[in-house]
């Protein structure tokens, strides 16, 4: 296979000319025939107004050695590799493998699991995504919690109601994240997140896929029990309590062989039962802040140097800045064309996220902007320190809002006072929503370092400081403020059973990365242990 680099095509432009591009670049004479797969795809503004898309492709053609001989540039020859599920170990496992949690960690260890034999058995505290887009829209429109099924507990994870990011920059050599990507494609997403820089799915798709590969699961021996939370361990008998949360607080042991807990960040509680049971496990920097909503128009101009049209993607955006305190302020999971979301999770604690659908059509961009925390800004060299942070913040904003999120604008703000009308940006929310104090939410000093850090990104995005931009708090649960240890072989290394795993362990940030560390937790699985 012949892969192609730096290929530039002027946007826009149609398929017919990428494929006269390719003969042209490898000299081919007109007839021969010749397959072509696009392995990556971005964009180049550098000139804007004037736009081009930059391409990776691999081409397959019969006379690949004599048609190599007359090219040179970006161009090469490459062996296509795939992912390999390793062998099986010889232990026996006294009972199934059970997986805490059907984020993305806990279903693609669930989905490697099955495929070789061992007939997982997976827990979820919420409900199955279908039942769980209800309960999610019915807290939208009503207020009305369901602390277990909601953005943040249910099946699919924290990142089923947000954009559906697959970016990530984990260095993979193994396959392990081309892996993911064919198997979202598989079970319903587009095929361009095969090869898009910046690939996403949507809320709305996601959704459909990750309920067919929980159906594939099952078709291969799994077993899925919703509404299923483990409250309790007993280390010694390797079994865990649970509690059917529908069938009147209905508790259960189960036996568990090996115990993968991909609980995600919000897993609060769980959290303080394995620390009960000193499970080590240490509090670990995260990052705090506000959501930030601009016209899409905004940012496609910034972006662009013009009107997207029908041929560009909503711009989306990535900004840093490091403060002379120290802090370091970036944006985090942008969302192009979507909307803020009550992402809260306990009740008279309000959290917020933001959400993309699939077509990114919305009228505002928005995304989080976040300081840095560290365990000297929790006020205790307790394991769970974390926890107690955010939620002190989720109460105020709790407060702030009186139960709705609560919106500022910019220029409110920075003069520390309550919007009392919008200007020229309304919010696009998802979920009640009314005018509050978002800066007060804060220490002063992440505050300010907020306001100085959205001030600078005007350098780069002018009129992303607007004093009309909104503001809503607060966005805590960026990622997990604990780490629960774990050895080279993946295990607690006091308890040769439990397998620490995705973000909520503190080993991943993102879907595509909670993923691959599923796939590791499952390999290792695989390792040890007959199917």
């Amino acid at each position: 296979m012949i892969r192609i680099n730096q290929l530039k095509l002027q946007i826009p432009h149609t398929e017919e000319a990428l494929e006269k591009k390719i003969q042209k670049t490898l000299h081919l004479k007109k007839g021969d025939s010749f397959t072509y797969r696009i392995h990556r795809q971005s964009l180049d503004a550098r000139r804007k107004p004037e736009l081009f898309y930059v391409y990776t492709v691999d081409v397959t053609v019969s006379n690949e050695n004599a048609v190599l001989k007359h090219c040179k540039g970006n161009i090469q020859k490459v062996e296509e590799k795939h992912y390999q599920i390793p062998s099986h170990g010889t232990e026996i496992l006294n009972a199934r493998p059970v997986v805490i949690g059907s984020g993305p960690a806990g279903l693609f260890c669930a989905y490697l699991l099955a495929l070789e034999g061992y007939r997982p058995l997976v827990l979820e505290r919420g409900a199955c995504v279908e039942e769980r887009k209800k309960d999610v829209d019915r807290f939208w429109e009503t207020g009305v919690l369901d602390p277990s099924s909601n953005v943040q507990f249910g099946e699919g994870g924290a990142g089923t109601f947000s954009d559906g990011k697959l970016n990530t920059l984990v260095k993979d050599k193994t396959g392990r994240n081309r892996f993911v990507l064919e198997t979202f494609v598989k079970f319903g997403a587009d095929e361009d997140i095969l090869y898009a820089h910046k690939p996403h799915i949507g809320t709305d798709v996601l959704i459909d896929v990750v309920s067919q590969m929980r159906q594939e699961i099952i078709s291969l021996g799994g077993e899925f029990c919703f509404h299923t939370q483990v409250t309790d361990v007993d280390l010694t008998s390797k079994t865990l309590k649970l509690v059917h949360l529908l069938e009147n607080s209905a508790e259960e042991e189960v036996s568990a062989g090996a115990a993968v807990f991909a609980i995600g960040h919000s897993a609060r509680d769980t959290f303080e039962m394995l620390y009960k049971h000193q499970i080590p496990m240490r509090a670990k920097s995260f990052a705090v802040g506000i959501r930030i909503e601009h016209p899409q128009t905004l940012i496609d101009h910034s972006q662009y140097g013009r009107d997207r049209g029908n041929d560009l993607p909503a711009a989306a955006y990535k900004l840093t800045e490091n403060l002379d305190n120290g802090r370091g302020v970036y944006t985090f999971c942008m969302c192009p064309g979507g909307y803020v979301v009550n992402a809260s999770s306990e009740e008279h604690r309000l959290a917020v996220n933001g959400m993309s659908y699939h077509d990114r059509a919305g009228e505002n961009a928005n995304s989080a902007v976040i300081v840095t925390v560290t365990p000297d800004d929790f006020g205790s060299d307790h394991p769970l320190a974390g926890i107690s942070f955010q939620r002190s913040l989720e109460e105020k904003a709790y407060q702030a809002g009186q139960g709705k999120v609560p919106v500022q604008r910019f220029g409110d703000f920075k003069e520390n006072q309550i919007t009392t009308s919008y200007g020229m940006v309304h919010s696009c929310m998802k979920g009640a929503s009314v005018f509050g104090d978002v800066r007060g939410i804060f220490p002063e000093e992440i505050a300010q370092s907020l306001e100085d850090g959205i001030t600078a990104m005007d350098h780069k995005i002018h009129g992303f400081a607007d004093n009309d931009a909104l503001l809503s708090g607060v966005e805590s649960r960026t990622s997990s403020p604990v780490r629960i240890e774990r050895d080279e072989n993946f295990v607690c290394a006091s308890c040769d059973w439990i397998y620490p795993c995705g973000e909520g362990a503190g080993y991943a940030g993102g879907i595509t990365s909670a993923a691959m560390d599923g796939m590791k937790v499952a390999e290792a699985i695989i390792q040890k242990y007959k199917s």
